[in-house]
């Protein structure tokens, strides 16, 4: 007999992704903008793995792992959250342990796709340059997932109106990142990111909210 058997695995796997699906789906109902921000960073991290060469399983871990990587946000307060202008030092002090959060939460021995999604919901604010957050973490030592969902998330943030802020120019949001090569962001990464941008928009354009 199997000392743990593949249906049970299965079975739990399934469960704990329903568990994270309905906290992804409390977070977003507490942020409009969260909803399609999640979806949008997913589609851009889908698009550049799969640019990149990654294995068909390791992209869609990353596709799971993007929808989670802000599910630390629910314990996040409202009052920091949904804040319509800059956060303070200790505000952001706040916010910045949505990672850690969403590590505890994602914890689990028993799904490959949760313990994936559990680095990249650590990490995905870790910098190339170690100037990040919550190890400081640099280059190579940040999981390859985490570094192309963090480019993915600041595009869609730099685009995407927020409280505190309008849409941004994608142009300007490109510049951003091709200066912040090295720096915030990975090399490859980056490279891959210019050279589709086009697609990059296309899929802004379509996951675009209603006006």
């Amino acid at each position: 007999m199997e000392p743990y058997p593949v249906q049970l695995l299965v079975d739990e796997q399934e469960t704990h992704l329903a568990l994270l699906s309905h906290l992804t789906q409390t977070v977003k109902s507490r942020d409009q903008n969260t909803g399609g921000h999640l979806t949008r960073v997913s589609r851009y991290s889908v698009l550049l793995a799969g640019k990149m060469g990654l294995a068909p399983d390791e992209i869609q871990n990353i596709c799971y792992a993007a929808l989670m990587h802000d599910v630390g946000k629910i314990w996040i307060p409202d009052y920091i959250l949904l804040k319509q202008g800059r956060l303070t030092s200790k505000e952001f002090d706040v916010m910045k342990t949505h990672t850690t959060i969403g590590a505890s939460l994602l914890d689990t021995p028993h799904s490959e796709v949760l313990k994936f999604a559990r680095w990249v919901a650590l990490h995905h604010h870790e910098k190339w340059n170690g100037q990040g957050y919550p190890g400081g973490l640099s280059g190579r030592d940040i999981p390859p997932a985490a570094r192309i969902i963090a480019l993915a998330d600041v595009f869609d943030a730099l685009t995407s109106e927020r409280p505190y802020k309008p849409a941004g120019p994608a142009a300007i949001a490109a510049e951003i990142i091709e200066q912040e090569c090295g720096r915030h962001f990975d090399p490859d990464v980056v490279d891959v990111f210019i050279n589709n941008i086009e697609q990059m928009l296309t899929i802004a354009e379509e996951e675009e909210p209603p006006k």
